[in-house]
């Protein structure tokens, strides 16, 4: 599809943000599986729950402007998705998964910020009210998830010492005298 207007734009945009809402639903019950914290879990159910109503308020924008919901394949998201894959890979220790975790969702949601900024911006100067209102109502349900999960992550991941580098170096010591001594002298 040639990009030549405002509304060429805004239906790119439109199309690449279907693409990504309908990645996070895929994605969303895999990151709520792999999360140890109960309220990760819950906060991901949610989001799932949210994201649906998310491709179902973009397929009213489709059907208003009178173009047909297809989705524009989204490299970025599937970049990001890919990213919180790699990391459940890694076997990392549950608290650091979480904040992994944590991490990989708030670059998608950061993502859709803007993404849905611009979208309800260029409804706005097209003069598609409609549209304004609902792309609008899923900007702040992505800030409000984005709020949520700093939140979390500055209150439910509890990093033990183990897995700070500081740490790390104290159980070393503790384990080695020679090496406790050694570090004592580099004080």
């Amino acid at each position: 599809m040639k990009v030549e207007t405002l509304r060429d734009l805004y239906v790119d945009v439109l199309k690449d943000l279907y693409d990504a809402e309908n990645k996070i639903v895929k994605a969303l019950p895999k990151l709520a599986k792999a999360a140890s914290s109960a309220e990760l879990q819950q906060g991901f159910q949610e989001h799932l729950e949210q994201s649906k109503g998310h491709v179902e308020r973009l397929e009213e924008v489709f059907q208003d402007l009178g173009v047909p919901a297809k989705r524009k394949k989204c490299k970025a998201i599937e970049d990001l998705l890919e990213e919180g894959k790699e990391l459940m890979e890694a076997n990392s220790h549950s608290e650091v998964l979480d904040a992994g975790l944590i991490a990989a969702a708030q670059k998608v949601e950061h993502y859709e910020i803007a993404s849905y900024g611009s979208a309800r911006t260029y409804a706005e100067l097209l003069g598609e009210d409609q549209a304004v209102a609902l792309l609008e109502q899923t900007l702040e349900e992505e800030k409000q998830t984005d709020e949520k999960l700093s939140q979390l992550a500055t209150s439910q991941i509890d990093i033990e010492p183990k897995d700070t580098v500081a740490g790390q170096r104290e159980s070393i010591a503790r384990k080695h005298p020679a090496v406790r001594a050694g570090a004592q002298g580099t004080k």
